[in-house]
């Protein structure tokens, strides 16, 4: 049975990636800040890590022996503008949470993903596209997807066995997408989950939508 840790999954995008792993078969590692009832009655083993606890990240991979697959979809929004040293407090948390975190979370999990073959998937946004940046604001967030990317590109590029992704799940339904985004959880997970079973290793380090499509840097 192939297992994947998920993180960020009480709610949201990883909470639907729980839900259709778990109908696919897999073993299931969830983790989260703390678990919600939606979680919790899927069933599966549920873990508690706060991404900001770098030391609990750094040491939380190393509990697995092999596993086939790591989603690292936990993310903050942080603040839209940044304009005086509280904000900038804020971002600097941000960075913490959506780049640094995720990258050592893949750093702890890489021997037991190199040992299975597996990949290592982090969901970003074309919001940290530089090329595709033309409306400007939301500093906080756009920076550091941008710098997963680039983190994640390298760890493509220095660890050659290991298929390593990044992934824009489109602009969807959840508490941070809104009400009036256009995609559901359950389209938009089902489209990751068929770029996940896609890349071929020539494609690692590369950025792609959920639909497949390759996403500008």
């Amino acid at each position: 049975m192939p297992h994947v840790l998920i993180t960020g999954a009480n709610r949201g995008l990883g909470l639907e990636f729980v839900r259709q792993y778990k109908e696919a078969g897999w073993q299931i590692t969830a983790t989260a800040r703390e678990s919600s009832p939606e979680l919790d009655a899927l069933g599966v083993e549920v873990e508690t890590l706060e991404m900001s606890d770098l030391d609990a990240v750094a040491e939380f991979g190393k509990r697995f022996d092999s596993l086939d697959l790591l989603i690292a979809n936990a993310g903050t929004y942080g603040p839209q503008q940044v304009r005086d040293a509280e904000a900038a407090r804020a971002w600097e948390e941000t960075f913490v949470v959506n780049t640094i975190a995720p990258f050592l979370l893949a750093q702890s999990v890489l021997p037991a993903v190199n040992k299975a073959g597996g990949k290592l998937i982090a969901v970003s946004t074309r919001m940290g596209s530089i090329e595709d940046n033309d409306s400007g604001g939301f500093i906080a967030y756009r920076s550091s997807k941008s710098a997963l990317n680039s983190a994640w590109r390298s760890l493509a590029i220095d660890n050659p066995g290991v298929t390593c992704v990044v992934l824009h799940p489109g602009w969807v339904q959840t508490r941070m997408g809104g009400s009036s985004a256009p995609l559901q959880p359950e389209e938009s997970i089902a489209g990751m989950r068929k770029v996940i079973e896609g890349p071929r290793p020539e494609q690692s380090g590369g950025f792609f939508a959920y639909d497949g499509a390759t996403v500008p840097w």
